[in-house]
């Protein structure tokens, strides 16, 4: 699974502000919301549920917010870099400024999981990252992410 396969490059995020974890998943709640026509406090009950069971905070200043859905048709997915980092809980106690959020129907298990792996290829390409951090507005992000797509691709 590539990113374009379910990213909404219309719905980039490029300085988000958030200033703690539950705050950021409910803004990534209505901005997902917004895009599916779905409710944001089913979305963020879903992420902060998925949550509970541990930080999806990556590493690298990377987090990976994800849950499942009912009503959901396929997989979706945002991204959004924050206007300032903030402590996610990561794994590696770095703060994060680089959202990719993943949400999916119950029955998606293996295109859920197709989309995290993506999303991680993404992640641990460091070069891609700081792309990411220095993109200046919402079609450099997306340029940025298309162009670590085919590179992971290969």
């Amino acid at each position: 699974m590539h990113l374009s396969d379910f990213i909404d490059f219309s719905a980039i995020r490029t300085s988000l502000t958030a200033r703690e974890k539950r705050g950021l998943l409910q803004r990534l709640a209505q901005a997902a919301a917004s895009q599916l026509d779905m409710d944001a406090g089913t979305i963020a009950d879903a992420l902060l549920e998925r949550e509970a069971l541990g930080s999806t905070g990556f590493g690298g200043g990377v987090a990976i917010p994800h849950g499942k859905l009912e009503g959901l048709d396929r997989v979706y997915g945002l991204v959004a870099r924050l206007d300032q980092p903030l402590d996610y809980d990561a794994i590696d106690k770095m703060p994060v400024d680089i959202v990719f959020l993943i949400l999916s129907p119950p029955d998606a298990g293996a295109d859920h999981l197709r989309a995290l792996a993506a999303v991680s290829r993404v992640a641990r390409h460091g070069t891609a990252i700081e792309k990411m951090r220095g993109a200046r507005g919402r079609d450099a992000l997306a340029a940025v992410l298309m162009g670590a797509d085919e590179r992971t691709a290969a």
